[in-house]
């Protein structure tokens, strides 16, 4: 499922229009994209969390050439899917 579909799929589901939909859909990722970046956890009881993690600098090896290489140490973004959503797909 793309953006256009949920999009629709909200519309259709909550009875807003498919612009209202959207703009509510923006409002959420956005609001969650700002969380994220000031470092919080962003709890949705019943969906899952999304936060942040630390991932340490690390070797890597180069595939091209089998070189060594150092891999940066970054932070990435996680989801772990609330119970709710475990049973329903299982």
């Amino acid at each position: 499922m793309n953006k256009s579909e949920l999009v629709s799929a909200i519309a259709e589901k909550s009875g807003l229009s498919k612009s209202d939909s959207k703009k509510a859909l923006d409002g959420v990722l956005e609001a969650i994209t700002d969380a994220l970046k000031a470092g919080d956890k962003v709890a949705l009881v019943g969906f899952g969390t999304f936060s942040v993690f630390d991932r340490p600098e690390r070797n890597g090896k180069n595939p091209s050439t089998g070189a060594p290489i150092k891999i940066a140490a970054k932070k990435i973004a996680k989801f772990k899917a609330g119970a709710d959503i475990d049973n329903a797909i299982n």
